[in-house]
């Protein structure tokens, strides 16, 4: 340790007047501060893997915390803009987002740490209290929750202090320095990264290996449902090439939620409780759920956020529960109008008691398109109730209903600005040509699909540039509750053409053309693509 200087003081500053030198020494600062981060979010990812091999509860690193705390901060707007720039990858977009900040900021304070030790580790210190404050903020907070996030803080702090106290007694930018120990300084930088970069992911291959129930999932045994479906024929399917599917593949299929990383429930451990304003609270095991009489039903999804054209929008067959008989069971008071829902990340999702006990197939969804219900779509138990919007009604992973009242508590979407009641928009969609497609002249099959869930379809029309409408070929209807797929044969000609659809529901209701934004309770207006035919 040098005997006279104070940590964080350069030993001759006369050097600071080479622009040459003193870029040297900010480069090494920025090296160093992006070394201690890279070890404080490797270290995180270390406790989050210990806290999901020896604790039980949900583990979760501090990047992530902070991630999901930057989602419940942010205002509705925002969110629908995430969702719209980046899709299914808007988790990841922050997730990297995060990252990169908590680079450019550790850089800078490495480089302040040069002349400033002190100031810049409470910095770090500060930084790391921020993902402290995070983990304290999730929905379920435990050991595995504020462990990862207090290890990674006091790790970054270290890492800080420590490299930087030893460059400056390495002299590592100045000629009169001990080679020596300039090169083992160069070495443990090296090893430094090295060791961080080894051991985040390594923590995290760990955490994935052993904070996952795809074991579990594969160990179910879906059992016969009392209720099966017919096979859906071949006509609900116009013969359409790159015309999507009737039923979307499980993989294909949409996921919009605010789950910065997937909850891993086990069905062993699952319980969904009915309470609240009921004369009888019901629990509810996994194997229970199993033991009741499972029906099938085919059901179209679709998100609020999708906007006019959009691919938030798809169809599957479920197998699950009946939702109303539980409830009856439990008995529902009298001035109860809402279930509460709640996932077991904490979403909370506020859903019509009318639409669950009117006679709709509401159910708890255990299977989807003859598999195990996907982790990402919900497994063990997700609900659904067909009519409404995912964000009143298909609650993912759940663990809990409460009845209780508009009046009295709100959902989250309901609390960031949506409608509290949000029924499904009659909407249709072109999928084939692509929009900007360039075509030849001829007959052209344009095709796509209608959705008016709960009321069905009951027409589709095209309209080529500012022409008449004409009626497109509607495919078999399977129920009101899916979409029903279309064609029309259209004789193109040479040029641009601007090629618009629109349907009418079931209850006569056509479509409307009024352009609305998602927000607050779902988009409308016609879809309309551009194609060139040669």
């Amino acid at each position: 340790m040098p005997s006279s200087q104070e940590p964080g003081t350069e030993a001759d500053p006369g050097t600071e007047t080479n622009a040459e030198r003193r870029r040297v020494a900010w480069l090494l600062g920025g090296l160093i501060g992006l070394l201690a981060a890279a070890v404080g979010v490797a270290v995180g990812e270390l406790g989050a893997a210990i806290s999901a091999e020896f604790v039980s509860g949900t583990p979760i690193a501090p990047a992530v915390a902070v991630g999901e705390w930057a989602i419940d901060l942010s205002p509705a707007w925002l969110k629908e803009q995430a969702i719209r720039t980046f899709g299914t990858h808007d988790k990841s977009a922050l997730l990297t987002g995060i990252y990169i900040t908590i680079a450019v900021v550790s850089a800078l304070v490495g480089v302040l740490a040069r002349r400033h030790l002190r100031i810049a580790t409470g910095l770090a210190a500060a930084f790391g209290v921020v993902g402290l404050i995070a983990a304290f903020t999730r929905p379920v907070v435990g050991f595995g929750t504020w462990f990862p996030a207090l290890l990674a803080g006091g790790a970054t702090v270290a890492v800080l202090w420590w490299l930087t106290i030893w460059s400056q007694q390495a002299q590592v930018r100045k000629p009169a320095g001990d080679p020596a120990q300039r090169r083992h300084f160069l070495v443990t930088l090296g090893g430094t990264g090295a060791g961080a970069l080894v051991g985040g992911f390594g923590s995290r291959a760990w955490l994935n290996s052993r904070y996952t129930v795809a074991p579990a999932r594969a160990n179910v045994v879906l059992p016969e449902p009392a209720v099966r479906l017919p096979e859906v024929p071949a006509s609900a399917h116009p013969d359409v090439p790159d015309l999507e599917p009737f039923f979307t593949p499980n993989a294909q299929f949409y996921r919009v939620d605010t789950a910065m990383t997937v909850p891993q429930v086990d069905p062993r451990e699952w319980m969904l409780r009915i309470h609240g304003m009921v004369d009888r609270p019901v629990s509810i095991s996994f194997e229970d759920l199993l033991r009741m009489p499972l029906e099938e039903h085919d059901l179209t999804l679709t998100c609020v956020s999708n906007t006019i054209g959009g691919p938030y929008c798809g169809n599957a067959r479920w197998l699950g529960a009946p939702l109303a008989p539980l409830l009856r069971r439990a008995g529902v008071r009298a001035g109860a109008d809402q279930i509460m829902c709640t996932s077991f990340d904490g979403m909370t999702i506020g859903t019509p008691v009318e639409a669950v006990l009117d006679g709709r197939q509401a159910m708890l969804a255990v299977a989807m398109n003859g598999q195990t219900l996907p982790v990402e779509h919900g497994f063990p138990c997700r609900m659904l109730v067909p009519g409404l919007y995912g964000y009143v009604s298909a609650t993912k992973w759940v663990v809990d209903l409460k009845l209780t009242t508009f009046a009295a508590e709100s959902g989250f979407w309901v609390s960031e600005g949506w409608s509290q009641q949000a029924p499904v928009k009659t909407a249709s969609r072109i999928d084939v040509p692509g929009t900007g497609a360039s075509l030849t002249a001829g007959t052209i099959v344009v095709a796509g699909v209608a959705w008016a869930t709960h009321r069905g379809v009951a027409g589709v029309e095209v309209q080529v540039d500012k022409g008449p409408w004409v009626t497109a070929n509607l495919a078999t209807a399977d129920t009101p509750d899916t979409w029903r797929q279309w064609s029309y044969p259209w004789q193109a000609t040479k040029g641009s053409h601007t090629l618009t659809v629109r349907c009418t529901d079931g209850t006569g209701t056509l479509e409307t053309p009024v352009i609305q934004d998602t927000l607050p309770d779902g988009a409308t207006g016609y879809h309309s693509i551009q194609v060139t035919v040669g």
